[in-house]
C-alpha cells in the first residue's frame, strides 16, 4: 500500500475551510483518499480529518509546517500532521486480569494494529506467559504500600527508554499519579468496565447487579487526573436479565471490554480521534 499523510484540524467555523484545505493539497499534487468533518454549532468549531496519498505529492512532510502554517495561523487553526509510515510505540499496562492484554496482542500479531509494542508493564505476574509467547519483554513492577511513587518513577524511566507514544491500560487496576498523566496528555487510554458515567470507580459489575440494571457496558476513554472522567472514545453495551449473577455480568462484560478497548486503540493509532474540551470526535 502507498504511504499517506493525515491532517487533523480544529478551528473556529467559517466559510471556505474545506476548499482552502483541499486547494492546498491539490496545488502540491496531493490526491485526497479520505476526508471527514464535523461542526459543533454550539461552540462554533470546525473539526476535520483529511488523509491523502503521498505518491506524487510535491512537498516533503517536513516542509508542511512552513507552507501550511501561514494558512493555519490566518484561520486560527490548531492542527496536527501524521504519516502512515510512523508507527506509534505502545506500552501495555495490565494487572491480574489478562483478557484485554491477550486480545490486543493477538490483534497486534495479526497485523490489525499499525503500531509497535516494545513492552508490557504489570504489578503482577499473571500476564508474563502471554508476553513471552509474543517475544515482548514483560516488566513486573510491584506497588508495595508506600512505594507507589518509586514504582511509577521506574515505569516512567521505562517509557522514556522505549520512546513510548501511547500508554494503554489493559485492565491496569491502579490510579495513575498526576505526574504520569501530565507526561502523556490524551495519550493514555483506559478501559472501564461500565457504561460511564454510570458506576465509576471500583466494582462496577457488583454495583450494576445491586441496581438490577438491564444493560451493562464498557467504556474506553483518555485518562485525566479525575478518575474515570476523561474524554470518551468508544462505548458498547450488552443486555442482561434478572437471571444473571455477578459472574455472568463479569463474563459478558469482559467480551465488551476487549472489543471497546481494541477499537479505541486502533482509532488512536490511525489518527482518527480529535479531542476538544471533554469530548472526542472519532472520524470514520
Amino acid at each position: 500500500m502507498s504511504k499517506s499523510a493525515v491532517l487533523l484540524i480544529t478551528c473556529p467555523d467559517q466559510k471556505g475551510l474545506v476548499s482552502t484545505i483541499a486547494n492546498f493539497l491539490f496545488e502540491h499534487g496531493g490526491n485526497i483518499l479520505h476526508a471527514d468533518q464535523h461542526q459543533d454549532a454550539e461552540l462554533g468549531l470546525f473539526l476535520m480529518r483529511v488523509e491523502w496519498d503521498l505518491e506524487g505529492f510535491a512537498l516533503d512532510l517536513s516542509e508542511i509546517p512552513s507552507r501550511f502554517g501561514p494558512i493555519a495561523r490566518r484561520l486560527g487553526m490548531e492542527w496536527r500532521l501524521a504519516s502512515s509510515s510512523q508507527r506509534p510505540r505502545i506500552a501495555l499496562f495490565v494487572s491480574r486480569q489478562t483478557h484485554c492484554l491477550v486480545d490486543l496482542l493477538h490483534r497486534y500479531r495479526a497485523g490489525e494494529l499499525a503500531c509497535e509494542i516494545p513492552l508490557v508493564v504489570s504489578n503482577h505476574s499473571e500476564g508474563r506467559w502471554i508476553s513471552a509467547g509474543c517475544d515482548i519483554p514483560y516488566h513486573r513492577i510491584e506497588l508495595p504500600p508506600g512505594g507507589k511513587e518509586e514504582a511509577e518513577s521506574r515505569q516512567l524511566a521505562l517509557l522514556e527508554e522505549h520512546r513510548i507514544d501511547l500508554v494503554v491500560l489493559a485492565r491496569y487496576m491502579q490510579i495513575l499519579s498526576p505526574t504520569m498523566v501530565a507526561r502523556f496528555p490524551n495519550r493514555i487510554i483506559n478501559i472501564h468496565h461500565s457504561f460511564l458515567p454510570a458506576f465509576s470507580g471500583a466494582r462496577p459489575y457488583h454495583q450494576a447487579y445491586e441496581r438490577g440494571v438491564k444493560l451493562i457496558g464498557a467504556t474506553s476513554h483518555y485518562v485525566t487526573e479525575i478518575l474515570d472522567d476523561g474524554p470518551i472514545i468508544e462505548q458498547d453495551v450488552a443486555r442482561i436479565s434478572h437471571r444473571d449473577e455477578v459472574s455472568d455480568l463479569v463474563r459478558k462484560g469482559q467480551d465488551l471490554e476487549k472489543v471497546v478497548l481494541s477499537r479505541a486503540v486502533r482509532w488512536h493509532v490511525e489518527n482518527r480521534i480529535l479531542v476538544y474540551g471533554r469530548k472526542t470526535v472519532v472520524f470514520s
